[in-house]
């Protein structure tokens, strides 16, 4: 009877194991022997389903020996595997091999993150040929240089002018860009620091919707990520119009060691520009990273990069000075404008499986930043003899941290994936200075000068439940501030503090229709902060304003060869923030409100040719001021960017690339105007063997446009009473350039 028992209970458990399957892990790699993220790994008999993490690893439930698995991941040729008896026991090592893109195998359902895929897909067929265009890479984002080309760039997006960053959260591989209270303006993203050539992927979304997203995230965010390995060594080298040169090197440093990758990058940059006075533009990059595999996959990434920029302009100027002749477009008012900036950063990054159920993200950074900027904007209105010229300078040093755990577990029967993190940046400003100035050499007046520090702790959590086709995901976000700022042109010291917590709820539905349509709702609270040295002179007041969103979209395939991406979108902020450059101050603006839409698709015609577009269309406006009177300044209500592009037809590549901004209201009544433009690039590459071959056409139909704009009060030094009107940066005429690289 003991025996029957035993034996009844072997094969029940058998029985068991057999019936609920068991769990499989492993690990995928490409050709390179590098680990790919976000792989899709399906079991086609148990439907259960699971995606790579960045080291490359997977853990899939539910299998049985003889189930098939399919593997996949976009420019990868998908494979099925048939589990065998020794897949149980071992750790799984999968190869997929790199092919060309079809759009058609897409699978809207198998993506981590459809709109991170896409984003994947544009940086493939377009790859970046500069700093600038990397923040294009966000469809509905449209950006503006100005002042020699060393600042930070202008940026608009869903309706928002915002300025160099004060509503647009940028991190590159978890490190923040924006600048917190920055002598130029709150929220100051200078990106150059990025070569082109090291970025792997661009993450983004738009709206205050994400958990892990604080300060800033209220249009939306970009998250850049830096290759972990080069698979060949390159030299560049361009030469164009207007003394325009480049020249690039990055050298593989660690070939066919096993979990380990090293290399180097150096860019050199330098430009005079189409004008009058020459940019005297140049700029030098310097980057290093190292990562390394652990054989229990973790991952451990060191980088460490340096850039210094020094450029002169011909700053902004008046429309009224160039339709009387007195000056060109391309010349200027005062010409000793410009400036110098620097930046070094060391960021360490760690990823480990905790368990097989729970992972851990983290990094810490260090950066040290200097900044100098000459500028003048009205010329000759506050001080007729000597000019309106301004000094903004600071030295920065910042500190900060990051980790994020994840958990899949379940609740009941529901699949539920659990994300605690956690967040720490201190900011030390020594010495941010607004000073008027003369001739860039010359100091008339301190109007502010002063140590800041500034800091920022943040928790959150976010719970994703998984009902079959359904996904709810409501997070909670804590973050807490202290603001603290030393005047040193207060003859008694003292520091003035002020703190403020500030709680954010999310709230995020998806829903998968079937395979090829996703419709989600989202919706969140965020927030923007204000400069530090507004905050302690108001006493604690407009703080934190709070963004208040909601999205409604859909990601649809069509047809196999197309993928079609619609959001509605709404976003109310309590407080918008305007800086006023020569006063050093922000000005609050008061509430507005947002809404409108976002559309984009991409097209495949064949193995080699892409289409793409993406346009906005939005109704921007204050809701405390009256009809026509309530116009939100450089709003867009339109834009639009696409192209066509070729990707490696026998040898070529290249693409023709445009960019549309409509007329906006450049004041609140709307009787000064920016005027939009419509400009085209284009580029073309032939390789052969290890050499490839480029040329670039920037603005090739040779048309005016005016890159930025602004509806400025100014006084000519001749002129007896000042004028309000448009005063621009004139954007690049016809400009040409022809770049030779070498592989090995």
């Amino acid at each position: 009877m003991k025996k029957n028992f035993l034996i009844a209970l072997v094969i029940a458990l058998g029985w068991i194991t057999t019936s609920f399957g068991q769990q499989i892990k492993g690990k995928i790699k490409n050709e390179d022997r590098q680990p790919l993220e976000a792989v899709y790994i399906y079991n086609l008999n148990s439907q259960s389903h699971a995606h790579t993490a960045e080291n490359g690893v997977f853990i899939l439930e539910d299998n049985t020996v003889g189930d098939s698995l399919k593997i996949g991941l976009l420019g990868y040729q998908t494979k099925t595997i048939i589990l065998k008896d020794t897949d149980f026991n071992e750790f799984m090592d999968i190869t997929l091999q790199e092919k060309a893109f079809q759009l058609e195998e897409m699978t809207i359902t198998e993506e981590l993150n459809p709109v991170s895929t896409i984003a994947r897909l544009d940086l493939k067929t377009n790859p970046l040929n500069s700093s600038q265009e990397a923040l294009r890479k966000v469809p509905g984002l449209i950006i503006g240089q100005h002042a020699g080309g060393g600042k930070a760039e202008q940026i608009f997006l869903r309706g928002f002018d915002i300025d160099h960053g004060t509503d647009i959260a940028i991190s590159v591989d978890g490190m923040p860009v924006n600048m917190v209270s920055h002598a130029h303006g709150q929220g100051y993203s200078d990106l150059h620091f990025l070569i082109p050539e090291t970025v792997n992927k661009v993450d983004f979304g738009k709206g205050p919707h994400y958990y892990d997203h604080g300060d800033f995230a209220t249009a939306g965010y970009v998250d850049f990520s830096t290759r972990d390995y080069l698979k060949e060594s390159s030299v560049t080298f361009s030469l164009g119009q207007f003394n325009n040169l480049r020249t690039l090197g990055m050298f593989n440093l660690l070939e066919n060691v096993k979990n380990q990758n090293a290399y180097v990058a150096v860019e050199y940059l330098a430009n005079d520009g189409p004008y009058v006075s020459p940019q005297n533009f140049n700029r030098l990059n310097l980057f290093g990273k190292y990562v390394s595999f652990s054989p229990n996959n973790d991952k451990l990434s060191l980088t460490a990069s340096h850039f210094t920029s020094r450029w002169d302009a011909s700053g902004q100027i008046p429309q009224r000075a160039v339709d009387s002749g007195f000056i060109s477009r391309f010349g200027a008012i005062d010409d000793t404008e410009g400036g110098e900036t620097e930046r070094t950063n060391v960021n360490v990054g760690f990823d480990k499986y905790i368990d097989d159920a729970t992972s851990l993200t983290t990094n810490a950074f260090y950066s040290h930043y200097a900044f100098s900027l000459y500028s003048n904007f009205t010329f000759f209105l506050e001080d007729p003899i000597n000019g309106d010229q301004i000094h903004q300078k600071e030295d920065r040093q910042i500190f900060g941290l990051n980790a994020k755990i994840k958990k899949t577990t379940q609740l009941g029967s529901t699949p539920l994936t659990l994300t605690t993190g956690m967040g720490l940046r201190h900011d030390i400003v020594d010495d941010i200075e607004l000073s008027k100035t003369l001739n860039r050499s010359t100091v008339i007046e301190n109007v502010q000068l002063g140590d800041l520090n500034e800091t920022n702790m943040n928790a959150f959590v976010n719970a994703e439940f998984e009902f079959g086709k359904f996904r709810i995901a409501p997070a909670l976000r804590l973050d807490y501030f202290k603001f603290l700022y030393n005047d040193q042109l207060q003859t008694d010291y003292k520091s003035l503090t002020e703190t403020k917590t500030i709680i954010s709820p999310k709230l995020n539905f998806f829903w998968d229709v079937k395979d090829n349509y996703q419709v989600f709702l989202k919706s969140g609270i965020g927030f923007h902060s204000n400069d530090t040295r507004v905050v302690v002179a108001q006493n604690g007041k407009d703080v934190l304003p709070r963004a208040y969103g909601i999205d409604l979209g859909d990601i649809w395939k069509p047809v196999p060869k197309l993928v079609v991406n619609t959001t509605l979108w709404y976003l109310f902020l309590e407080q918008e923030f305007v800086y006023v450059g020569d006063a050093g101050i922000v000005e609050p603006s008061g509430k507005t409100e947002r809404y409108g839409l976002d559309f984009g698709f991409r097209y495949q015609f064949n193995d080699w040719l892409f289409l793409d577009t993406d346009m906005t269309v939005t109704h921007a406006r204050s809701t405390e001021d009256p009809d026509g009177q309530n116009y939100i300044p450089l709003a867009p209500d339109f834009t639009m960017a696409g192209g066509l592009s070729v990707n490696n037809l026998n040898g070529f590549s290249g693409g023709l690339r445009y960019r549309y901004i409509d007329d906006r209201p450049a004041n609140e009544d709307n009787s000064i105007v920016a005027e939009g433009y419509f400009v085209t690039d284009f580029n073309v590459n032939y390789s052969f063997k290890n050499i490839t071959l480029g040329v670039v056409v920037e603005n090739m139909f040779d048309v005016d446009w005016n890159e930025t704009q602004f509806a400025t009060e100014s006084r000519l030094q001749n002129e007896l009473e000042p004028v309000e009107e448009i005063h621009f940066t004139p954007g690049t005429p016809f400009f040409i350039k022809g770049t030779i690289a070498y592989k090995f």
